[in-house]
């Protein structure tokens, strides 16, 4: 059974290229334009990662991801989020497991984001 990822971005650009790059890594993927979008899915579904972009309409990346630590379901999902800059920002303020940014090559920050997050859930899902 293929890992399920939640890709979560209002730009179709990067949802599209997100999610690619995961189906072409194995994973069954889910994807929403929004946070609120996204708890929809949740609500049906608990994947094994969650991919968010910060700035959306309706319910914000940051607002998703308290929602997410909020649920005992979900709290330990590995969250990468997808912003704007590399600039100015910091992931561990917003509780992500790490950031990939849009102004640098994205596919190479997903492989390397996907690597760091999902080797440390096997290693906890191992009781590693």
């Amino acid at each position: 059974m293929p890992s399920v990822a939640l890709v979560v971005d209002d730009s179709m650009l990067i949802r599209y290229t997100v999610c690619r790059f995961l189906e072409e890594r194995g994973f069954a993927v889910e994807s929403a334009t929004n946070g609120a979008e996204a708890l929809q899915i949740l609500d049906r579904l608990t994947p094994d990662l969650v991919v968010t972009d910060m700035e959306m309409p309706k319910m914000s990346g940051s607002e998703l991801i308290t929602a997410l630590k909020k649920d005992s379901k979900t709290a330990n999902i590995p969250v990468i989020i997808v912003a704007g800059r590399a600039s100015g920002f910091d992931e561990k303020e917003k509780r992500a497991n790490f950031a990939i940014y849009k102004d640098i090559d994205i596919q190479a920050q997903l492989e390397k984001a996907l690597d760091a997050v999902m080797g440390k859930a096997n290693e906890h899902r191992a009781g590693l």
